[in-house]
């Protein structure tokens, strides 16, 4: 594996402003969501609306994915995507969400989640993941992609490659009637055949009018997760495998995620809906 040198905080930038056009969540401002109360299962109108939610969210990653290379900071990816979803109209979601300083999660070699953009370079051979999450229209669409910056060492491409993979395969799984366990026992069955580890504490989501709906999606085998899955449900999911151990830590900021042996990690997000015959990705750009 590669021999970059452990992360440290960097310097935050101003707060980035939102045109006062642009419709904001109900969480903004205050420490925390209101719970959600509504249905996991969505109507039409609702899904087609996070159809537009999610393909400007895909984009804004996109857009911002372009610009990842050896010398440019996270803050700058972070300055891109937020202008891209705010010049479609859109809302950043983690800005404001619980405190979360940015527009954009921005996750580098041994960070897990929840990385904060900041002063922070990109190296040749990091890998970065990119979390980014659109309001728009009254609903959230959410997706994440991990990314090679320069030359990366093969280990880290593996897993880059099987983590996209891992996601391909679970979604591949729902379909209605069964359980929502079968989306961690996919992913799990998959990263045991390389010796991956799977996190655990950081699952997928119901996602909907709610950025967090409430409901669970494990990416590990688990028997407690026994939800029914059904048409029209909307949840993301987003696996996040390890070269080591799943333990992990947390840094000071309250947010940052890492590896507790400090190996790498990858992962990969898409926000779905659950069709008749399987589901439909909402996060394409």
């Amino acid at each position: 594996m590669s021999g970059q040198s452990l992360l440290v905080p960097g310097e935050l930038s101003p707060h980035r402003s939102v045109p006062g056009s642009i419709r904001r969540p109900e969480y903004v401002g205050k420490p925390a969501p209101a719970p959600y109360t509504g249905p996991e299962v969505q109507d039409s109108d609702t899904i087609e609306r996070m159809r537009i939610a999610g393909r400007i969210a895909a984009q804004a990653m996109e857009e911002a994915a372009k610009h990842i290379a050896p010398g440019v900071t996270t803050d700058e990816l972070d300055r891109v995507a937020h202008a891209y979803m705010c010049d479609h109209g859109a809302y950043p979601s983690t800005l404001g969400y619980r405190g979360f300083p940015k527009s954009l999660c921005a996750s580098i070699n041994e960070v897990i989640c929840h990385g904060i953009p900041d002063s922070t370079v990109l190296r040749d051979g990091d890998i970065v993941n990119l979390d980014v999450t659109a309001y728009i229209n009254g609903v959230h669409g959410d997706n994440n992609a991990t990314y090679l910056c320069g030359d990366v060492d093969e280990e880290s491409r593996l897993l880059v490659e099987r983590t996209r993979e891992s996601l391909n395969r679970a979604i591949k799984a729902v379909k209605p009637g069964r359980q929502i366990n079968i989306i961690g026992r996919v992913i799990e069955s998959y990263a045991k055949r390389f010796g991956y580890g799977v996190v655990r504490d950081f699952t997928g989501h119901g996602i909907n009018s709610s950025f967090h709906s409430g409901l669970i999606v494990p990416h590990y085998d688990s028997p407690h997760h026994t939800t029914e899955i059904k048409t029209g449900m909307t949840f993301t999911i987003e696996p996040m495998l390890t070269l080591g151990t799943h333990d992990y830590d947390m840094w000071d900021d309250g947010w940052t995620v890492v590896t507790k042996d400090r190996k790498r990690t990858a992962q990969f997000e898409h926000t779905l809906v659950v069709t008749e015959n399987g589901a439909e990705i909402l996060t394409l750009p």
